[in-house]
């Protein structure tokens, strides 16, 4: 041993302390057993003694907790994150959330984070991550939902015993402005309707304006889903965005969504879990009617297709039987607004318009929730600030009706 290393001998198994050739001060802990039954030793090094022996104390504590990382070669933010949510997120949630997952890992955490340090990664980092998100033009929920994302791909970090703690938890979100509820007008929603009657699928847009039903319900729709005779229509499925891989047998230069042989990877639905979200709506008589009228046209396009037809039993399809895309419904309604000649808004806007003329109408609040499928009462008392001044102006129509506007100065600076 050389003179100038002044190791401190401990029984074996007990850490140690040391000036090292190098002029720096190393440390030694046994914090448990490998996978081969040798000791799993870690080593730290600092400049000072002071600082070596707050380190090793700072393992010790780790160690006599069961929270130390694992041995072996350290990850990186981007190869953590691609394992993640490629081999172990996908266990344990549905497509549509690893779709979400996907979308955060790719496109923002891998290009702004991917570099780090798994361990070294600090909350100050992705703090500033978010920050330049929303300077660069994302949206405060884009960059919230980057922050959901994270923190749950590090939480099984530490599940795993590949980092100590959750950085993620510590960062602040970035503020999430409730969204604002901006319901169509009675004068916009006809629009809308009269638009609409000269599409393919009318009733499609009407089960959005007077049902509220989110896109997905309404795309998973299948005729044995509707009692018409009765009036009910029972929501059980989703929709599910489509994924694809290439078919081709060489890389014919495009993304796998664009493959002239491309293959689907995904169900094309999923059933509704929740019990708010799996529910029966009634249906007014004129939707009813609609509903008729889209099976006789669905039936004429059957027979055009001929042997082209695939038969899945869906209401709402291409013009060959298959389940209509997720992008194709979402175009289609950003058109049809358009040559309505109305502002421009989100599909979930149609949702709102449900709801708010729910409300309006003086439905119950529970009977609401049911056909919205909401699950708490937080979500009804969004619609207040717009429904109250409505009805509010609806109370004043009906006094002028009834008995006339009030005598000059009467009902003003009243005591």
């Amino acid at each position: 041993m050389a003179d100038n290393d002044k190791r401190t001998r401990r029984p074996n198994g007990t850490s140690s302390i040391y000036l090292g050739g190098d002029g720096k001060w190393h440390g030694r802990i046994t914090v448990g057993v490998k996978d081969d039954g040798k000791p799993d030793r870690r080593h730290v090094e600092r400049k000072t003694q002071a600082e070596v022996i707050k380190a090793v104390r700072e393992l010790e504590k780790l160690r006599d907790a069961g929270t130390v990382r694992k041995p072996g070669k350290a990850w990186t933010v981007e190869k953590w994150l691609m394992h993640w949510v490629e081999n172990i997120a996908p266990l344990s949630v549905s497509e549509n959330t690893i779709a979400g997952y996907e979308v955060a890992v790719r496109v923002h955490l891998v290009p702004g984070l991917g570099a780090h340090r798994l361990e070294r990664l600090e909350a100050e980092h992705l703090e500033r991550f978010y920050k330049k998100m929303q300077a660069a033009g994302s949206k405060a929920g884009t960059a919230h939902q980057v922050h959901r994302t994270i923190r749950v791909a590090l939480g099984e970090a530490v599940r795993r015993r590949h980092l100590t703690i959750n950085v993620a938890k510590e960062a602040k979100a970035p503020r999430l402005e409730e969204e604002e509820i901006q319901p169509y007008s009675v004068e916009e929603v006809q629009k809308i309707l009269l638009e609409a009657g000269r599409r393919r699928h009318p009733v499609r847009w009407v089960v959005a304006l007077a049902l509220g039903l989110r896109q997905g319900e309404a795309l998973g729709l299948k005729w044995s889903d509707l009692d018409l005779e009765t009036g009910i229509v029972r929501l059980r499925r989703g929709r599910l965005r489509p994924k694809y891989e290439h078919g081709c047998a060489e890389d014919c230069g495009r993304k796998a969504g664009f493959c002239k042989q491309r293959k689907q990877i995904r169900r094309e639905t999923k059933e509704t879990k929740s019990r708010a979200g799996r529910r029966p709506i009634p249906l007014p008589d004129e939707l009813i009617s609609l509903f008729r009228k889209q099976r006789e046209a669905q039936d004429r396009e059957r027979q055009a297709a001929r042997q082209l037809w695939v038969d899945k039993g869906y209401v709402f399809t291409s013009p060959t039987g298959e389940p209509l895309n997720p992008n194709t419904d979402y175009h289609e309604w950003k058109d049809m607004l358009q040559a309505a000649g109305v502002r421009d808004a989100r599909l979930h806007d149609a949702r709102h318009t449900a709801g708010t003329v729910l409300l309006i109408l003086g439905v119950p609040e529970r009977i609401v929730m049911a056909i919205m499928g909401w699950s708490s009462t937080s979500m009804a008392k969004r619609y207040q600030h717009v429904t109250d001044p409505i009805l509010r102006d609806t109370a004043r129509k009906i006094q002028g009706l009834l008995w006339g506007p009030p005598a000059d100065g009467a009902g003003e600076n009243a005591e």
